[in-house]
């Protein structure tokens, strides 16, 4: 039986975007307030009748509550069938899986991604298209607009379903099908790569540390690095998903993974070094004494494709995030694939990967994928390097250094000023647009600028135009400054400035990225007026 309730908490503030609502966890919990997103997804697309969807998520704080919550709207807006997570446990890539092989009508993904979890941390949900991919903005558009003017949501009267089971169940006649989270996507990752070779490797006594910082990918890298490739028993740490994230902060880079960094540089290290984020879909990759940037691994693993058995044919072509550095770039030339420059978010490479355009595609805040699913994908990633280490008998320490000696080095660095005060931050990037057309030529810290604009984007499969998407300051000589304001956060804003330079003599290179970037980052202080604007004497995070 079902019942209509007025829906009493209309979704305010922050406009979802592609990777959903986020909110602080007691938002969510607030009468109604999920309620109105869940039933705005299904408005939004044409109703629930007759559909199946994938719904999973992150296992964070109140995952399990939201679970049941979806289950029951589904049933009652006349879904055919939901495919849910054991005990509603689903990697971000895993649901993308799910929702291609299974050709679901799309997937309601809970997960705040790498943002910490807890009763006072973040919750989130998003819906996935049919393709697996983060909706678009034109049907986010319309999911927002549903939660402003929705009055009522369908929902079941009934007692808890049991999602901790594997089987299937109905409710009001919709089939719930529970299904081990990892199964399939194990089964797609030795489609994918050469697990022979990955065994041989573990089995030659080559050592690893993979941190799932107490989040999704745990059960999933036990599964596969131990259970499966052989890699020893303990090689995955901190491998429970926990609500809270162990009280930790589930975001793969040196801050946040500290203590695998500490390890990876210590005279014990293993071999190789990696860790994944609150839902699975980021990665950090590290060798011992060798970080390796998002954008260098990016750069590698497309250099190394041939060296996997999936890619064995070569790329159709490659694509990166603008803010990502120009390293794909220099590969992509040397190769001869098309190298596509895309706004930051997931959903313009789902584009050109539906498209056939691209095969490979990667961000700077870690995150990575191909054409394998529609999102990206943090333990593919790190099963692609252990599958070019086997291939090259190298160390990662070596695999870069060859790497940089063939192509050059892009010096890169991300700093991140969280939770600044909004009207502070917007001010600082509006300061910047009114003086672009007069930075061109101007000398900064011994560099010229020889262009300066924003970035925008003329998508070249379905013609959109994508405006706004970042301020960019190029230099002569390669280097570039790029200057965003990020929405991932659920509290105030997160100014992110990317810096770049660029070193094509193999005997000029440096070890510490810092210092080759150190003029860069004087001159985006002078440029944008950081510490004035904000007041803030240094980032919160450099990566």
């Amino acid at each position: 039986m079902t019942r209509h309730v007025v829906a009493t908490t209309p979704i305010e503030g922050q406009k979802p975007g592609t990777s959903g609502l986020r909110k602080k966890t007691p938002v969510f919990m607030q009468p109604h307030y999920l309620e109105n997103f869940v039933q705005s997804i299904f408005n939004a697309t044409g109703g629930a009748e007759g559909k199946t969807y994938v719904v999973g998520g992150d296992g964070r704080y109140f995952n399990d509550r939201a679970a049941q919550v979806i289950l029951r709207m589904a049933a009652a807006n006349g879904a055919k069938k939901v495919i849910i997570g054991q005990n509603a446990i689903l990697s971000t890539p895993a649901a993308s899986n799910l929702i291609r092989i299974r050709e679901t009508d799309g997937g309601i993904i809970m997960s705040a991604s790498h943002n910490p979890g807890g009763p006072k941390e973040d919750f989130g949900v998003k819906f996935n298209n049919p393709n697996g991919g983060p909706a678009p903005e034109g049907v986010t558009e319309k999911i927002f607009e549903q939660t402003k003017t929705l009055t009522e949501y369908a929902i079941c009267d009934s007692t808890d379903i049991d999602i901790a089971t594997l089987g299937t169940k109905t409710l009001e006649g919709m089939e719930i099908e529970v299904v081990d989270p990892v199964a399939d996507y194990a089964e797609m990752m030795a489609g994918i790569f050469d697990f022979d070779a990955i065994k041989a490797l573990f089995a030659s006594g080559f050592t690893l540390c993979f941190d799932a910082m107490h989040a999704v990918t745990g059960p999933y890298a036990k599964a596969i690095l131990e259970g499966t490739l052989g890699a020893p028993e303990g090689s995955v740490v901190n491998a429970v998903p926990s609500p809270d994230f162990g009280g930790g902060h589930p975001d793969p880079n040196p801050i946040w993974a500290k203590t695998l960094m500490d390890l990876m540089f210590s005279s014990g290290a293993p071999d190789f070094g990696a860790a994944s984020d609150g839902d699975g879909d980021r990665n950090m990759i590290v060798g011992r004494n060798a970080y390796v940037t998002p954008s260098d691994s990016l750069a590698v693993l497309a250099a190394n494709a041939e060296l996997v058995p999936a890619y064995k044919g070569g790329l159709k072509g490659v694509a990166r995030s603008m803010p990502t550095s120009r390293a794909l770039d220099r590969v992509a030339e040397a190769a001869g694939y098309a190298c596509y420059e895309t706004p930051t978010g997931w959903k313009f490479f789902g584009n050109l990967l539906d498209a056939g355009r691209a095969t490979l595609c990667g961000e700077e805040s870690a995150g990575t994928g191909s054409d394998h699913v529609r999102e990206k994908d943090g333990l593919w990633a790190v099963l692609f390097w252990l599958n070019v280490l086997a291939a090259r008998k190298q160390s990662v320490a070596e695999v870069m250094a060859d790497h940089w000696s063939k192509y050059g080095r892009n010096y890169y660095s991300r700093h991140d000023y969280e939770a600044v005060d909004s009207d502070a931050a917007n001010g600082l990037m509006q300061a910047l647009r009114t003086r672009l057309p007069n930075l061109k030529g101007r000398v900064v810290e011994g560099m010229t600028v020889e262009a300066a604009d924003e970035f925008a984007y003329d998508d070249p499969v379905d013609g959109s135009r994508s405006e706004g998407q970042g301020i960019r300051i190029m230099f002569k000589g390669g280097g570039r400054i790029v200057f965003r304001l990020s929405g991932t956060g659920t509290e105030g804003a997160t100014l992110r400035v990317y810096l770049e330079t660029v070193e094509t003599n193999p005997a000029a290179l440096q070890d510490n990225p810092q210092n080759a970037l150190s003029d860069v980052v004087s001159a985006a202080d002078k440029l944008a007026e950081i510490r004035t604007r904000t007041g803030r004497n240094a980032p919160d995070v450099i990566t």
